[in-house]
């Protein structure tokens, strides 16, 4: 269980709600992750159905995580639609490079765009946070710039821990989800994408998930499966009966090794390049 929401969290959410209220209407990028799920209730909250929630569907995005955003948005009587985004046929994409990242939520934005356009919507916001400002990762607020996103989580200054607070306070089932970031995040950088190998990883998390883990990582290496999970899981995944269930299972999707990181779950791993 959480503390109680700090008087200074709930001071943030209320210069949040101002934020919002005075646009005529918002379109917000919803994945159904903490973030974005916070952000989308604030801003239906604020505007009711002028707050458009646009959620993007693409092979990066597992349907378990397209299943659950739309309940939860169905649930709560948002004003929800779904979009195709198209970087897997951008070259620059498929190549996996540095700017990965950026591509990708620049096609994001791009479509976003198209949209808002389309349907008279006067904003745009995405749920970046306080705490992604320190993250060397996270190349998308450069797209954002471009195509004038707001981030109105992180003007107000608000972290992840108070995000997962106030969604307590609020009732929302993504309040201790678990951090999340699109498929292609899994293969290292330098490796070229390929839809086949995210279904791959997409199955071998639904292993994971159905034995019960939180937070877990499936890192894509070819035929090999590098398995992410937090150090106080480690002993779970090498009972016996876990670890025969998985290995199994994996080698089923295709892998042909599969490994667990003995470093334990972090953001970004296949992001790092190792120099000689």
């Amino acid at each position: 269980m959480m503390p109680p929401v700090a008087e200074s969290a709930l001071a943030k959410e209320e210069r949040l709600k101002d934020l919002l209220r005075a646009y005529d209407s918002v379109g917000v990028a919803y994945s159904g992750g903490v973030d974005s799920t916070y952000l989308a209730d604030v801003a239906h909250e604020m505007l009711g159905p002028r707050a458009c929630l646009i959620l993007a569907d693409s092979p990066s995005l597992p349907r378990s995580e397209l299943a659950d955003a739309t309940a939860i948005a169905r649930e709560r009587n948002w004003n929800l639609v779904v979009i195709s985004t198209h970087e897997f046929g951008r070259e620059d994409f498929l190549k996996n490079e540095g700017k990965r990242c950026y591509i990708c939520k620049n096609e994001l934005f791009s479509r976003m765009e198209e949209y808002a356009r389309d349907h008279g919507i006067a904003a745009l916001a995405y749920g970046e946070t306080a705490d992604d400002l320190a993250d060397p990762t996270r190349f998308g607020k450069l797209a954002a710039k471009e195509h004038a996103v707001i981030a109105p989580l992180q003007q107000v200054g608000l972290v992840k821990e108070e995000i997962r607070q106030l969604s307590l306070q609020r009732n929302l089932p993504t309040w201790n989800k678990a951090s999340f970031a699109c498929l292609s995040s899994r293969v290292p950088v330098g490796t070229r994408l390929n839809v086949d190998d995210l279904i791959k990883v997409e199955r071998a998390e639904e292993v994971l998930k159905a034995l019960g883990f939180h937070q877990y990582r499936a890192r894509h290496h070819g035929e090999l499966c590098r398995i992410e999970v937090e150090p106080a899981d480690f002993n779970k995944v090498l009972d016996p009966e876990v670890r025969a269930r998985i290995v199994d299972a994996l080698r089923a999707i295709g892998y042909r090794h599969v490994t667990l990181d003995l470093a334990g779950y972090r953001m970004g791993s296949t992001a790092i390049q190792l120099s000689d």
